[in-house]
């Protein structure tokens, strides 16, 4: 049973601080949708293009150039809603959003405030095994991306590559439910893995399909429980934000370094200033980058170019029928199943494909054998290797093969590593290389006893020490299975060893 709650836990203390403070922290986390095309124009979204090669007319604001919505992208905001466990809204708008930006050539953006297609939902953040935290998400809205300035290939010019300009986003905004550094990077981490699941955004933080503006904000012990009985925002401190990170790791390092710069402030009788900030990994610090805007400083305005975007519930529940299974459920399924442990479940559900090979070797077989073969041996053998799941020179046929081997009897746990290596490295079908290369295991109890025999023969003091220390009999095993050459069975030799000992 998990421990789902909003109540905070054990307030934080920051090293340096003269009390103990809690941290609050919202995100607003972008996603690029996955799609061929742009949100209102047909231009290609492919990264790694030449500059400039993924622009429309409408993309570069030519004018009477008017915006078409991309219906492929409302399906996938859709389908991210109902993932997420969100209320889906019929009727939805989009909104002018003016600044300046030298790679938005309209001069505004398209977005969505006052009418989003995704209104409340939530997502169960795993902590530790049998404890996860609800972060409830507030609403998810559709809007375009912004193209990239380049400020380092000239000394005396920038430049500006449109190619991600109209590409779409979703804004997935949550409450300030998220309480530590720790927290914020599992919220991210289990966000992308639904939109994942989902296949509505790769999740690419590296390329910038998957970043996140991070609030936080500081207040003492009680305030928050009293934020959640009020809703009333004041007892949580002023926020500042923390814009583009695309890192969990530098997601947890700047709430680190903000709530110590917030708290400093603070406790020296100051007030924290509500701004937008930048996280500099190099020097360990948030700077300034603007005073906080609030929306009417974008002067927002209903976009005269689109009409209200209508979607029936008809088709919300087409995609509802469709969806794919997700990580909550699947990892349900594989522990009711496989019989797993919820850390092992977790591992293997954690990526799409790695469950999915999980899941192609475990039919039909052992399930809790399987997930210890996958995580400990393939995984670990391709984290080595530098290689994930699909790079895996070992199919999931292999490594079942491997398996059944071992199921049979045919071989022992140390011949099985031994022939995992052959398989990862040379490839083949694994019952044959165990034929061709004599490494099947001994179970001829003869032959096994006639081993055992000539070992105690061939040392009458180890017999002595044994009798008077019988864990010394191990010593015994590992002669008799030297001699064999590993083939033997152990639980044989184990057995054989303790009966002509008198153990």
């Amino acid at each position: 049973m998990l421990d789902l709650s909003y109540e905070a836990p054990k307030p934080k203390t920051i090293a340096g601080a003269k009390h103990d403070w809690e941290l609050v922290i919202g995100m607003e986390v972008h996603a690029q949708i996955s799609s061929n095309a742009k949100l209102f124009s047909g231009a290609s979204t492919k990264f790694g293009n030449e500059p400039n090669a993924n622009v429309a007319f409408v993309d570069a604001a030519m004018p009477g150039m008017l915006p078409v919505i991309n219906e492929f992208c409302v399906e996938q905001a859709v389908r991210t809603g109902l993932g997420l466990k969100a209320e889906i809204n019929l009727w939805s708008a989009f909104d002018r959003k003016n600044y300046f930006y030298p790679d938005l050539p309209q001069g505004y953006q398209i977005s969505q405030l006052y009418h989003p297609i995704v209104g409340e939902g939530e997502v169960i953040v795993d902590m530790e095994p049998g404890i996860a935290r609800r972060v409830r998400i507030e609403r998810i809205h559709m809007e375009q991306d912004a193209g990239k300035s380049i400020h380092d290939m000239d000394p005396n010019m920038s430049f500006v590559d449109l190619n991600r300009t109209g590409v779409a986003l979703m804004e997935i905004v949550s409450r300030p439910d998220i309480r530590g550094p720790e927290e914020a990077a599992a919220y991210v981490g289990k966000l992308r893995q639904i939109l994942r699941y989902l296949g509505t955004c790769d999740g690419n933080m590296q390329n910038g399909n998957l970043r996140a503006d991070v609030n936080v904000s500081v207040c003492l012990p009680g305030q928050y429980e009293k934020y959640i009985e009020s809703g009333d925002f004041k007892h949580l401190g002023t926020r500042c934000e923390i814009k583009n990170m695309n890192s969990m790791r530098f997601i947890q390092q700047a709430i680190e370094v903000e709530a110590r710069r917030q708290i400093a402030i603070l406790e020296a009788g100051g007030s924290v200033d509500q701004e937008t900030r930048l996280y500099d990994p190099d020097k360990g610090e948030t700077r300034s980058m603007r005073s906080k805007e609030e929306a009417h400083d974008y002067r927002y305005f209903p976009d005269p170019d689109l009409l209200p975007l209508e979607i029936d519930q008809a088709w919300v529940d087409d995609i509802a029928a469709n969806l794919p299974e997700l990580p909550d459920e699947k990892k349900a399924r594989f522990m009711a199943d496989f019989g797993l442990s919820e850390y092992d479940a977790n591992v293997l559900t954690a990526e799409l494909d790695a469950a999915g090979y999980f899941e192609a070797v475990a039919s039909g077989r052992d399930g809790k054998l399987a997930a210890n073969w996958v995580i400990n041996e393939l995984f670990g053998r391709l984290k080595k290797d530098d290689k994930d799941i699909t790079e895996s020179p070992v199919s999931p046929d292999q490594l079942g093969g491997v398996i059944d081997l071992i199921t049979k009897g045919d071989i022992s746990g140390k011949i099985a590593k031994d022939l995992f290596e052959i398989v990862y490295n040379e490839g083949g079908d694994p019952a044959e290389i165990v034929e061709a290369r004599g490494m099947k295991q001994v179970t001829d109890t003869g032959a096994i006893e006639a081993a055992v025999d000539e070992v105690i023969a061939a040392n009458p003091a180890q017999v002595e020490k044994a009798k008077a220390n019988p864990k010394l009999a191990g010593w015994f095993v590992g002669q008799v299975m030297k001699a064999t050459g590993g083939k033997a069975n152990p639980k044989a030799v184990n057995d054989l060893v303790s009966a002509k000992l008198g153990l």
